[in-house]
């Protein structure tokens, strides 16, 4: 089909890199035990973040730091809840989207002045990096090069996460808080500040997320933008059962979806159609992998508590 050429798969990096670094910082939390769906105003906060650090600063790198630093005050804000107050995490995630929604929404129309969305077409969006020599090659230079830096870090941030896991001490002591916290609590591990530790973390990642998704792929924000990004994060997160590297496949599959979606509006097919495309997507996943995902982790979570 036309529709299924190189630059459909270019723009799946392109859109899986939210996906994949919220879902990554979801990883961190599901291994401490905690279920953070807070995921999406996190990213939403992020992606406001970065516009207003750029509008504000006129740097893009300080804009992306803003991005990280707003997604891990509404972070810890949720870890201190869900810690310390004891308070259901799941309960304190959604209000944290709710937060989030609304606060975006009401700074949007305080400093900006503007409903709805803002665009300032003196702004620059995140620069496309071109990878020396792989540009050259015929296929690999389409789908590789000529992506923000973001595009990139996602990728090596699922590397890192890996080695993180699995080869440092710290990682190690991670796992063991999400395996069996009162056998970690027992043999002397601070599993609360490992807790924080990976909520920390998995700010860090969603703001990131928001800063691609505000100034690598649009150079605006709208309200409201993630458009359940942060839900699919979680189910890609789900599917790849906390694991980097099958984070990366299942959030590869689900950037594929949002990029056929976009391209097939192009096609004269209705956008309400479209748009849901990844959504079912989700939905189907969800179905066909219930008992793969996260439930499961969950209930032996709870089991070892």
């Amino acid at each position: 089909m036309e529709w299924l050429d190189l630059s459909l798969f270019s723009s799946t990096f392109r859109m899986v890199t939210p996906i994949l670094l919220a879902a990554l910082g979801g990883a961190l939390c599901a291994r401490v035990g905690i279920f953070n769906v807070g995921l999406e105003g996190l990213v939403l906060v992020g992606a406001f973040s970065a516009i207003v650090g750029n509008y504000l600063t006129g740097s893009l790198w300080i804009a992306v730091l803003f991005a990280a630093g707003v997604s891990v005050l509404f972070s810890l804000l949720f870890g201190y809840i869900s810690i310390h107050l004891k308070a259901n995490p799941i309960v304190v995630g959604i209000a944290i989207n709710f937060l989030a929604l609304g606060l975006t929404t009401f700074s949007l129309r305080t400093i900006f002045g503007v409903k709805g969305a803002f665009y300032d077409k003196d702004m620059a969006g995140l620069p496309k990096i071109q990878l020396p020599l792989i540009e050259d090659i015929p296929i690999l230079g389409t789908l590789l090069s000529g992506h923000s830096p973001l595009v990139y870090f996602a990728f090596l941030a699922a590397i890192l996460l890996y080695l993180f896991f699995y080869k440092t001490v710290v990682g190690f002591r991670i796992l063991a808080v999400g395996m069996n916290e009162a056998a970690a609590r027992s043999i002397g591990l601070p599993t609360s500040k490992l807790k924080y530790v990976a909520i920390i973390l998995c700010g860090i990642l969603c703001g990131l997320a928001g800063a691609q998704l505000s100034l690598g792929q649009l150079t605006m924000f709208t309200e409201g933008m993630t458009a359940g990004r942060g839900f699919i994060a979680l189910v890609a997160m789900m599917l790849g059962q906390s694991h980097p590297i099958g984070i990366v496949g299942s959030s590869l599959l689900f950037g594929l979806m949002d990029a056929i979606s976009i391209r097939m509006q192009g096609f004269s097919i209705p956008t309400q159609f479209t748009g849901m495309l990844p959504y079912i997507i989700t939905i189907v996943a969800m179905f066909f992998l219930k008992d793969r995902g996260m439930g499961s982790q969950l209930s032996e979570q709870q089991g070892s508590k």
